[in-house]
């Protein structure tokens, strides 16, 4: 997948997971991957406001929600760091009005 803007794609996405012993890194993997085809389709589809990008930040969502089982729990730490992710997504592609909670409505973590 290429991410054609350098901040992003230079980006750490989250490093803070696997740093932490608690979470697998093939489920980090997946979600770092998850965080990657976002910003793909951010940059292909150039959403014009924040509706559209909230329609697609909401699928992304849905994916982490997809995500979770015995082995990974998205909880405080975890939830906190991908919440940061979305952020960071959203202003690097300028938009800085975002609401952080409805990047993430749809989550059920």
């Amino acid at each position: 997948m290429n991410i054609d803007d350098q901040r992003v794609a230079a980006h750490p996405f989250l490093d803070a997971l696997y740093r932490d012993g608690w979470y697998p890194d093939r489920a980090v993997d997946l979600g770092k991957e998850i965080l990657l085809r976002l910003c793909a389709r951010i940059e292909a589809d150039r959403p014009a406001d924040l509706a559209a990008l909230y329609v697609l930040t909401q699928a992304a969502t849905e994916e982490f929600n997809d995500l979770q089982d015995e082995d990974f729990d998205i909880e405080t730490v975890a939830r906190e760091e991908i919440a940061a992710e979305f952020w960071f997504i959203a202003q690097a592609y300028g938009f800085e009005d975002a609401d952080v909670e409805e990047l993430i409505a749809t989550r059920d973590w």
